[in-house]
């Protein structure tokens, strides 16, 4: 059940809801910035990330449907729809999104690795930030940390404060390192490890349907992308052995403020996490 912040009339505005919007104005944001870093057509970044956004919606609701709940909702089929109620996977939205993305470059003849690289960035930092409102919250703690979340009498683990600060370090990652690539796409696949890793240790404080304990599907859906993106981060490095990258480098000066600004951020995501529960 979603956390509703307020009411207008018949609709409800919910505190993930809230975020959710919040981290794709951050990341559409960040998107602007090193589209126009690299001399990209802004506007058609921009129209790329609003059709992408409504991808990973579509994606994320029908993996977790597939995944998670199939038998429920072939026996209450209106309630697919119902996004409003919960039941969305960012594992089947980043799929979702990836997958028309590939066939919207190769329709426009644009360089989808070059965009990729240019969009990595921007997801992650949108998924650290849209996590704050989540109300998925880990498994009952063994023992009383004084960082748990204590929810209907018990104390849980803060899965969602656990992904926030994962997503933001691997974002200061990704924003560190983007004028140090050394073929397109290698960005991107660093983005894709690095978040299938993240969702990985975190899954460990969540409860999901388990594949053989104690990895879930969860485990199983990472660590086959990890595999897929190794592989094809290993064709691609060959592939571009003899080919030469042009990057404006960035100072160290800018990215010791960029660092600062991303500390400061992760730290006040985190007091908004533990504000609301």
């Amino acid at each position: 059940m979603q956390t509703i912040l307020f009411r207008l009339g018949p609709f409800s505005i919910s505190l993930f809801g809230t975020f959710i919007a919040l981290g794709i104005a951050a990341g559409l944001y960040i998107l602007n910035q090193e589209a126009k870093r690299k001399k990209l057509d802004q506007d058609e970044v921009l129209n790329l990330a609003i059709y992408s956004i409504i991808a990973a919606v579509v994606g994320a609701r029908l993996y977790y449907i597939l995944v998670f709940n199939p038998a429920y909702y072939l026996n209450n089929l209106n309630e697919i729809i119902m996004i409003n109620q919960g039941g969305l996977s960012i594992q089947g939205g980043l799929l979702g999104a990836i997958l028309f993305a590939w066939f919207y470059v190769r329709r426009k003849k644009l360089s989808f690795w070059k965009l990729a690289d240019t969009f990595a960035p921007a997801i992650i930092l949108g998924q650290a930030i849209g996590r704050i409102g989540c109300d998925v919250f880990g498994v009952v703690m063994k023992k009383a940390y004084p960082w748990g979340a204590k929810i209907g009498g018990q104390l849980l683990h803060p899965a969602q404060a656990y992904e926030i600060i994962l997503n933001y370090l691997l974002f200061a990652i990704l924003w560190n390192r983007r004028d140090k690539v050394k073929y397109n796409g290698q960005l991107f696949l660093w983005y894709i490890i690095g978040f299938s890793i993240n969702r990985g240790i975190v899954e460990f404080f969540r409860s999901n349907p388990v594949v053989f304990k104690p990895f879930t599907v969860v485990h199983l859906t990472s660590f086959v992308i990890i595999l897929i993106a190794i592989a094809i981060k290993i064709i691609m490095k060959n592939k571009s052995q003899n080919q030469a990258m042009k990057l404006n480098s960035i100072n160290n000066k800018s990215k010791s403020r960029d660092n600062l600004i991303i500390l400061v951020a992760m730290l006040v995501s985190i007091l908004a996490y533990y504000s609301f529960y």
